[in-house]
């Protein structure tokens, strides 16, 4: 068997701010490769530039646009970060975002002409139960059949998909909505307050940056936080010290739905006001990647997510005004992904050449 020529070793010590450089090369590598993209799709580079990452923060409505994206990508990420450092793998967050929109939808739709200020609270209380009952399939197959949660929660996705197109097209259309697709539009008690006139910002802000709060205070404080982690990393050990890993796979993955079914509701109580087709643009796949890119670290999500936010909102900007495909977003996202996981590499291992043995024996 040929050997490679050059040995991954994991590096024993690293010096003081090391953790940045991945995060750091990621960005530089995206802000490049959106550049080369318009730039090959015929938008002069400078107008590239301006339209994807400058844009975004030009005006107090698209500031307000950027803030409106981060909400649900900070809150998804912040939840999945702890699935992910207990190494419980949750890629279904979108479909638990779906399930959240449709269970919070309910009560909007069937008491349409309620103005009752419970109601709010209510539909994101149904609405996290949701994303909690649809991550708990995963959950329970995972520490039944011992079935890779991986593939679980990605194929439920597609499974939410169809049923939120089936409901939309059917019991939940709205019979007054010239057979569009979408639910009646919600009264005014089941919408968030916007938070700043002119955007449109609303209340679910607060909710993220205190989640931000409250993930760093459950990792790096709390007793519960420790053993998830260890009940995830290190079964054995756990074990041994009373933790339980099927514990830590359905807390991770319920913490994760909840959060996802919360989005869910946010969406369509803030800039949809209706349950639709479509509820998210790709929330869920996008806050994976603002996990990692933030190092599983709350505080490193918050900033991750912004940088998210504003890749979404110029992929729009330069949709509108250049006529740029909006897969160009997707397309970022993964360069973003892709290059954070190879920087990573690099930081935490150390890649040395290969001493042929007869070198080593000349030598000696």
């Amino acid at each position: 068997m040929t050997r490679l020529p050059f040995i991954i070793e994991t590096r024993t010590h690293r010096r003081p701010g090391f953790a940045l450089i991945a995060p750091l090369v990621a960005i530089v590598v995206t802000v490049v490769a959106g550049l080369i993209i318009m730039t090959a799709l015929g938008v002069p580079p400078l107008r590239a530039l301006y339209f994807l990452y400058a844009a975004p923060l030009s005006s107090l409505y698209n500031f307000g646009e950027v803030l409106l994206k981060m909400t649900p990508l900070l809150l998804i990420a912040q939840a999945l970060a702890i699935g992910f450092r207990a190494k419980v793998w949750n890629i279904g967050a979108e479909g638990q975002l779906i399930l959240g929109a449709i269970g919070g939808s309910l009560l909007p739709i069937w008491f349409n002409d309620s103005q009752s200020t419970l109601m709010l609270p209510v539909m994101a209380l149904i609405g996290m139960v949701f994303g909690m009952g649809w991550a708990s399939i995963a959950a329970w197959l995972r520490t039944r059949f011992n079935a890779n949660e991986i593939l679980v929660t990605l194929m439920l996705n597609s499974i939410a998909l169809q049923l939120l197109y089936y409901l939309v097209s059917g019991p939940l259309r709205d019979p007054a909505g010239f057979n569009f697709p979408q639910s009646a539009l919600f009264p005014d008690a089941a919408m968030l307050p916007v938070l700043i006139e002119g955007t449109r910002v609303n209340a679910s802000l607060f909710v993220g940056l205190a989640a931000t709060v409250l993930a760093w205070f459950f990792v790096e404080r709390s007793m519960m936080g420790y053993r998830l982690e260890v009940g995830g990393t290190a079964p054995s050990a756990a074990r041994y010290a009373g933790f339980s890993e099927a514990q830590a796979v359905w807390l991770s993955l319920l913490i994760g739905g909840a959060a996802a079914g919360l989005v869910g509701v946010f969406e369509v109580a803030g800039p949809l006001g209706q349950l639709q087709r479509v509820v998210s643009p790709g929330y869920g796949f996008a806050a994976i990647i603002v996990a990692f890119l933030g190092g599983l670290n709350a505080v490193g999500i918050l900033f991750a997510a912004f940088f998210m936010a504003i890749i979404f909102v110029g992929g729009d900007i330069a949709q509108t005004a250049a006529g740029v495909p909006y897969q160009v977003n997707t397309v970022l996202q993964g360069v973003l992904l892709v290059s954070y996981i190879a920087a990573r590499l690099f930081v935490d291992y150390r890649v040395r050449r290969r001493v042929p043995p007869r070198a080593v024996e000349a030598h000696a």
